[in-house]
């Protein structure tokens, strides 16, 4: 006997866009699955209730930068507020530095709102959004589960066989699984993705001096290094370098990769110690000719990959959760929610800010990882100018607090 579930949306992946998606249509009125690979993505409540004062190892080494408009956006789903404010830390002011002394600067202040950006753990929100979602009445989760098949055309709904042999159809099928996701494979969507030849080198650390709510960013000639403030006296750093750079990263004792880090930041916050190990993380940009097709839509890592440098990967595709939920939630008399006029309507109002984060973080990183000589003078005169000129300073920052 075939066991069949039916459901007007499946979400594969419940990571932080996937769990948003899932929490920001509960009051939709359509019928959910989120279907997750792990087995639970609960944690022991260590980064939601830790000592503020504990020097330990406790602070996940995986750190976003989120922006407002993603703070509302989690926020309307109850989640925000479960979150412990002692583990996040505000924004407040952004120092970029060029490799010939020049600087930009951005400010709350100058911009008239309370941060720019809030900096707290993955592990974190990833609990509070499951916290939500666990009390979703209209959401069926199925953890430990894999897919093997994705058919999208049987009839009038798309059809998923996981692995344990039980059957789901639904109207929608969403991919928010990741960089390597399998929906937009079984989907037919592809696009050879740009190796950018780099490694991003992640690790927390201690520091002598107060970062003041700052997040400092160097551009140097062979890397991209930006040091995120975390509560009290500590920072999340993210090292974008190459592969061999970031294997000898990896390979250095405690002591010689705080002074290595301690230097490269230019002593800015004094002596540094490393409270969580190093990891390291391949970098690409994926450029996808579509992100929906018959009775599927990407969103998050699936629908887009791009440079860190900006922080703007998690927040692109809290934006992608947000504007699918609202075409859904918005459509009508249309009762066919994977209907592909829809998908469409979804994928149009996506693709310009998809595409200009991408553009954006892709020139920035070989406008500066970049030996010609002109070009080194030119860049740095651009950031001087641009620092000058607060208007143009505001138009940069606007898009980044959406």
């Amino acid at each position: 006997m075939i066991y069949v579930m039916n459901f007007d949306v499946v979400i594969v992946g419940g990571g932080l866009v996937g769990a948003s998606l899932a929490a920001s249509l509960k009051d939709s009125g359509l019928s959910l699955a989120l279907l997750e690979s792990r087995p639970s993505l609960k944690h022991d409540g260590a980064a939601n209730g830790g000592d503020d004062t504990t020097e330990g190892n406790d602070w996940d080494s995986r750190i976003y930068a989120i922006s407002p408009g993603s703070r509302d956006f989690i926020r309307q789903s109850g989640a925000w507020d479960l979150l412990d404010a002692k583990r996040i830390a505000p924004v407040e002011e952004m120092r970029v530095f060029g490799d010939t002394g020049s600087e930009l600067d951005f400010s709350a202040y100058q911009m008239g709102v309370p941060e720019l950006a809030c900096i707290l753990e993955n592990r974190a929100l990833q609990h509070a959004l499951w916290q939500v979602l666990e009390q979703q009445e209209n959401l069926t989760i199925l953890h430990s589960v894999r897919c093997s098949t994705l058919k999208t055309e049987v009839g009038d709904v798309a059809e998923l066989t996981l692995d344990d042999g039980r059957t789901i159809t639904a109207k929608l099928v969403v991919g928010a699984d990741g960089r390597d996701s399998w929906v937009r494979n079984q989907a037919g969507i592809s696009a050879a993705p740009v190796d950018y030849q780099q490694c991003g080198v992640v690790a927390n650390f201690t520091t002598a001096l107060p970062h003041r709510g700052i997040a400092h960013q160097w551009f140097q000639e062979d890397g991209i290094l930006a040091l995120l403030p975390l509560p009290g006296n500590r920072v999340s750093m993210v090292w974008s370098v190459s592969p061999e750079q970031s294997a000898e990263l990896l390979s250095l004792n405690r002591k010689a990769l705080c002074e290595t880090v301690t230097e490269a930041s230019c002593h800015t916050l004094g002596e540094m110690q490393v409270i969580t190990p190093p990891a390291a993380f391949p970098l690409r940009l994926l450029v996808l000719p579509q992100i929906t097709s018959t009775r599927v839509a990407l969103i998050g890592d699936a629908a887009h990959n791009m440079h860190p440098l900006a922080g703007q990967g998690v927040n692109t595709g809290f934006r992608d959760a947000q504007q699918l939920a609202q075409v859904l939630i918005d459509r009508g008399v249309q009762s066919d929610c994977g209907d592909l006029s829809l998908l469409r309507r979804y994928e149009r109002k996506r693709k310009e800010d998809i595409y200009t984060m991408q553009a954006t973080t892709y020139g920035l990183k070989y406008l500066f990882n970049n030996d010609v000589s002109p070009l080194r003078s030119l860049r740095n005169v651009g950031m001087d100018l641009t620092n000058r000129i607060t208007p143009l300073k505001k138009m940069l920052m606007r898009h980044a607090l959406t």
